[in-house]
């Protein structure tokens, strides 16, 4: 079965015949009109005014996006793994917290790492630091949650990795995780993969380049409609949120910056994230109703890594043992992250 297939299967796993985002929000605005119009006057105002204040952060981040796809910039993840141990875990997850891919669009990576011999270690930081945070993202971020949570999440994001990758050659080094790291029949990555095994030069003055030009443009558009249909759907919800859920109940729940709050909200995660984009207003709307900034980042942290799809396109080519270790991982550095996080915001 190729990395290809799998993707696909996953894809068509998510999708639905009309776009499941725009779906949404206009089944939330029928069932609004019909039932309570006032509620859905208000939601309309609070989106529009909530995109509104995120439109630079939003343009920042498509031009990152689009920049780094025009320039071929992905081409530099393949110098990350050469070196000592160490040394290639730590910059693997420094890469993995700058590279953009998300927790699916990582795998095809992950498996021509794999396949052309690259220490599983290494992979593994690259694996679970690369969908918690991006250019475009933190640019997101910032403009949702602010720069200091931007900043802390990124530093999550690379300490997420240095946690799995480490850990990794701890349980290699013992004799824990002995088994080829992928499944029997997973090929090198197909096309999505060949950036790591044939690395192209970077072309940073891509705009020299009319076939540049051409993917700079075209990654505006998809990364615009994809990331702005998102959006809109999480500050539809986040409107719901501050009009029905009760304040005290959020509190009560993840308020406390607790152990069990922090551990709760990254487990919570696992079954309700479903966009990186998307989580940020709804951790907004929940940390406005007082939900902990430890367990606002736990969320994240957790949700962005073990996620149902990205579990799914995990569980599709790595054995078991691999599986194990990437979700055990990516809970445990959620909940450190969770509580250091907490600390640091008093």
């Amino acid at each position: 079965m190729s990395i290809q297939t799998i993707l696909t299967e996953v894809r068509t796993w998510r999708s639905l015949r009309m776009d499941p985002a725009w779906a949404t929000v206009v089944a939330i605005f029928a069932v609004l009109v019909a039932f309570v119009p006032q509620q859905a006057v208000v939601s309309a105002g609070f989106t529009a005014k909530a995109v509104g204040s995120v439109l630079p952060f939003f343009a920042i981040s498509i031009g990152l996006a689009a920049y780094a796809k025009a320039t071929g910039a992905e081409n530099l993840i393949a110098k990350a793994f050469s070196g000592r141990a160490a040394t290639m875990i730590a910059f693997a997850s420094l890469m993995g917290a700058l590279s953009p891919f998300c927790s699916c669009g990582v795998i095809p990576i992950i498996a021509a790492l794999l396949a052309s011999g690259v220490p599983l270690a290494p992979v593994m930081a690259f694996w679970l630091a690369s969908p918690l945070m991006d250019p475009s993202m933190f640019a997101i971020t910032t403009g949702v949650l602010g720069l200091q949570f931007a900043i802390a999440k990124t530093i999550a994001a690379t300490a997420v990795g240095l946690l799995g990758g480490f850990g990794v050659l701890v349980m290699q080094r013992s004799g824990v995780l002995v088994e080829p790291p992928l499944r029997d029949g997973i090929g090198n990555g197909g096309c999505a993969g060949s950036k790591i095994r044939n690395p192209k030069a970077v072309a940073w003055r891509y705009w020299q380049e009319p076939a540049r030009r051409e993917a700079f443009w075209t990654s505006v558009r998809q990364n615009a409609l994809f990331l702005g249909k998102w959006l809109v759907l999480a500050f539809v919800v986040e409107s719901l949120m501050i009009a029905y859920v009760p304040g005290d109940l959020i509190a009560s729940v993840a308020g406390d910056g607790g152990f069990l709050s922090i551990l709760g909200a990254a487990l919570v995660g696992i079954p309700s994230y479903l966009n990186g984009n998307a989580a940020l207003p709804l951790v907004a709307g929940l940390m406005d109703k007082g939900m902990s900034p430890g367990a606002a980042m736990a969320f994240l942290v957790g949700g962005g890594v073990t996620s149902i799809p990205a579990a799914l396109a995990v569980w599709a080519v790595a054995r078991r043992q691999v599986f194990v270790a990437y979700l055990a991982f990516a809970i445990l550095g959620a909940v450190l992250a969770g509580i250091a996080f907490q600390a640091a915001a008093g």
